[in-house]
């Protein structure tokens, strides 16, 4: 069984993804399920949890825009990007940089970060540390917006989920800025024109 807590209950959720476990939490899009980011035993359960193949990368949450370039490199135009739209519902993928493990991008080169708009998940990234996230349901099934839908897909199969329901049923907006072009891998809330409107 999955327990569920209250995110009062902060101690517990912190120390739970501290030791490696997984757990859903509600974001300003969908529900998130993470883990802590470093860990090649914690991500193999999220993928093993999710079904998810391993040729897909999860994203990294981070808690603020200065911690990106721990990771990654970030053109002038993708710094217009995170200054205009982070936090938010966007997630970037940047060309990571050598010091990041290539188990934690799932071999890729590349890396997806996304700073969310929520803040019980900032302060929770703040208090865990940066984490792995992807959304919490089963691969190619829908994606989940309240604790009764999580359970559904993946009670027994994760160990915590932060009691909730979100705001919003649509993932965020994927933006690739690791070449020279930038592509629009998903359109979410944020939309290609808003981004050109920025770069141009």
């Amino acid at each position: 069984m999955t327990k569920v807590v209250k995110s009062s209950e902060m101690n517990e959720i912190i120390s739970t993804i501290k030791n490696g476990k997984v757990v859903a939490f509600p974001t300003e899009t969908v529900y998130g399920l993470g883990v802590k980011f470093g860990s090649v035993e914690a991500l193999d359960l999220l993928m093993e949890a999710k079904n998810r193949e391993y040729s897909k990368a999860i994203t990294l949450m981070v808690a603020n825009k200065q911690e990106i370039e721990n990771y990654a490199y970030v053109s002038h135009d993708a710094k217009k990007i995170i200054s205009r739209f982070m936090p938010g519902m966007l997630t970037l993928v940047f060309k990571k940089k050598e010091n990041v493990d290539s188990k934690m991008t799932n071999g890729k080169e590349t890396i997806g970060i996304r700073i969310p708009d929520n803040d019980f998940v900032l302060s929770l990234l703040k208090e865990a540390g940066p984490m792995l996230v992807t959304s919490a349901n089963l691969s190619n099934h829908p994606n989940t917006t309240s604790t009764k839908e999580v359970l559904e897909q993946l009670d027994g199969r994760i160990d915590l989920i932060v009691d909730g329901e979100t705001k919003d049923s649509i993932a965020s907006t994927v933006i690739d800025v690791s070449g020279k072009d930038i592509k629009i891998l998903r359109e979410g809330k944020i939309t290609q024109k808003q981004i050109e409107e920025v770069i141009k």
